[in-house]
């Protein structure tokens, strides 16, 4: 028995954004969101799962927009690449959610809560070690919730150390399936709640179409090539740029040295094939920028 990396884009939506994934994507988000004494009955899946096209492989994150019963709109979202911005980019989605709500000549009072459920394969928050955690408005000093409308979840997957034996409830359950489905022959014993038996279903490749398994197989293999060449690059340009930096000296020096990093990792991506969009959201070089780099490669490439 093979399944699917959850963590991938496109393997994630299909099993929480699936026409099929109803009752797994309620008891997930029942799971992981604290909803105090209320929990989801019903939601919409807004956009569902359908296999996509080969080309044009940019994306390195999914979204799955839902809405609940009550009437609040969810993003979850699977992001597998810290790229310079990602954490402004969640509150910008968030907030554009909210206020696409308000049409003209409506009430501000009309306006439904949004919930932004974010799933990282990396470390977001080092200063604390929470896997999940939850942010909202509150008054800076007396921590006074000044509203519940837009709140930011995050899941840091690299923080969640249990293996199967500690699993002690649904949420550590649905996590560590998230995590390991991947690399899971069987369907752990413990995992005996329907819905958690549903997503393994959804995720076992026996079930999916050979045009899927091409797109699922071929986006996996994608990403983690984007994976290593960032973390390459970031080892190979931080280093020089570091050397250059320091040779310089001083705060002028260190900012040539950042520079230099950036660019050292922009031509290190541009070797491994990576987009311009990929490398401007990771080193924030502008366009102009990127555009004279991948003349200089082009023509070091005629050269050769």
């Amino acid at each position: 028995m093979q399944f699917l990396d959850v963590r991938t884009d496109f393997a994630f939506k299909r099993v929480f954004g699936s026409e099929q994934s109803k009752s797994i994507l309620i008891d997930f988000l029942n799971a992981i969101i604290d909803f105090g004494d209320e929990r989801i009955t019903d939601l919409i899946i807004v956009d569902p799962y359908q296999v996509p096209p080969l080309k044009g492989m940019k994306d390195s994150y999914v979204d799955v927009k839902a809405v609940l019963s009550n009437r609040a709109k969810v993003i979850i979202e699977m992001q597998v690449l810290n790229v310079e911005g990602f954490e402004k980019r969640v509150l910008y989605n968030a907030a554009k959610l909210y206020s696409s709500q308000l049409r003209r000549s409506q009430q501000y009072a009309g306006l439904e809560p949004v919930i932004a459920l974010t799933i990282t394969d990396f470390e977001m928050f080092k200063d604390f070690d929470k896997v999940i955690s939850y942010w909202n408005l509150r008054e800076k000093e007396q921590l006074v919730q000044y509203s519940d409308e837009i709140e930011l979840i995050f899941v840091e997957l690299p923080k969640f150390k249990k293996n199967e034996d500690e699993l002690d409830s649904v949420t550590d359950k649905w996590i560590y399936f998230i995590k390991n489905a991947g690399s899971l022959d069987f369907i752990p014993k413990t995992f005996t709640e329907l819905p958690l038996l549903e997503a393994f279903d959804l995720a076992n490749t026996a079930a999916l179409s050979e045009e899927e398994l091409e797109v699922q197989f071929k986006r996996r293999d994608f990403i983690m090539l984007q994976q290593g060449a960032l973390m390459k690059a970031e080892k190979d340009g931080l280093a020089k740029g570091m050397e250059k930096g320091m040779a310089k000296g001083l705060e002028q020096g260190m900012e040539k040295g950042q520079r230099e990093a950036k660019l050292a990792i922009a031509r290190s991506l541009l070797a491994h094939g990576i987009g311009l969009e990929v490398i401007a959201a990771s080193t924030g070089l502008s366009g102009k920028e990127l555009a004279s780099l991948q003349e200089q490669y082009n023509n070091r490439e005629v050269s050769k």
